[in-house]
């Protein structure tokens, strides 16, 4: 298995492991849904710990993706490594999140304009059917918009930018729901939870229901993100469902691949499952939301 595939895995579990720990005193003033939703820092955390990895000991293949009119692209490719890593230590120690949520907005974000979006032209006339393109460039802006609620939940419940972050960043995540769930029930062939090109193994049982299901599951908290009382309950269950897909699914494909080719991809799709799972989870939060309070 490749050296960049263990680093991923040594900082993800280290991660995991610190998050719990130090997330202990706030799960107990915490009660219901609530306790669920504050584990999405953990989960954020332990995603972003994955990637930075990768981009350290990887670097000279992601490098790549960085525009071409950018100069020093191995700088870039460890600079954002860096900026994960610490985003990464801010919401596992839970300390100065109100610097470190923005700026990973503003990473997500820039990473759409710079290298989403330039790809944009070539699909528009005749390329609408190319669903992974759109699935793409709305998963990363899903990841600036979940960084952009947590951004808004730690400012004072009064402040009018806090709830303007929040309520800007669920109401994209809810679209972005829906529109995951669309493809679901039109393409359930295809892995779920992030429905990108990888076909669902054969040996996973009824992999149609599972599709149809997980649709469902991400159609309810589309809707619910968008009805103020159902915002918990709509987070932090779908939330929980696509963490539980990505223990039960993900990680039974990795380890079915992790001595082959194929394992940093396997890798990869933990990871992105994991990072779109705290996202939804971090869009259960808000200044209105007593889990959100430091």
């Amino acid at each position: 298995m490749p050296t960049v595939v263990w680093a991923m895995i040594v900082a993800g579990l280290s991660a995991w492991i610190v998050g719990l720990l130090l997330v202990r005193p706030r799960l107990y003033k915490a009660s219901g849904a609530d306790r669920v939703l504050l584990l999405g820092p953990v989960f954020e955390a332990v995603a972003l710990a994955m990637f930075a990895a990768e981009h350290f000991f990887a670097a000279r293949d992601l490098m790549g993706i960085v525009p071409h009119w950018l100069p020093a692209p191995l700088f870039w490719t460890y600079f954002v490594g860096i900026a994960l890593l610490a985003a990464a230590i801010s919401f596992v120690a839970w300390r100065q999140v109100h610097l470190s949520a923005p700026l990973l907005a503003l990473l997500f974000l820039l990473i759409v304009i710079t290298i989403d979006l330039p790809n944009l032209p070539q699909h528009i006339p005749l390329h609408l059917r190319d669903r992974l393109f759109w699935t793409l460039t709305v998963r990363e802006t899903a990841f600036a918009c979940g960084a952009l609620v947590l951004a808004g939940s730690v400012l004072p419940r009064e402040s009018r930018a806090g709830i303007a972050l929040v309520r800007t960043g669920r109401a994209i995540i809810a679209a972005i729901c829906i529109f995951y769930a669309v493809q679901h029930f039109l393409f359930p062939q295809f892995v779920p939870g992030v429905p990108l090109e990888k076909l669902t193994p054969s040996w996973v049982p009824w992999p149609h229901v599972l599709a149809c299901l997980i649709g469902a599951s991400l159609l309810f908290c589309g809707v619910g993100l968008l009805i103020p009382r159902a915002v918990r309950i709509a987070a932090a269950s779908t939330g929980a469902v696509l963490v539980l897909l990505t223990l039960f699914f993900y990680v039974p494909i990795f380890v079915t691949e992790m001595h082959t080719p194929l394992a940093l991809e396997g890798m990869n799709y933990v990871g992105d499952t994991l990072l779109f799972a705290a996202t939804v989870l971090l869009a259960g939060l808000g200044t209105e939301n007593p889990a959100s309070s430091t």
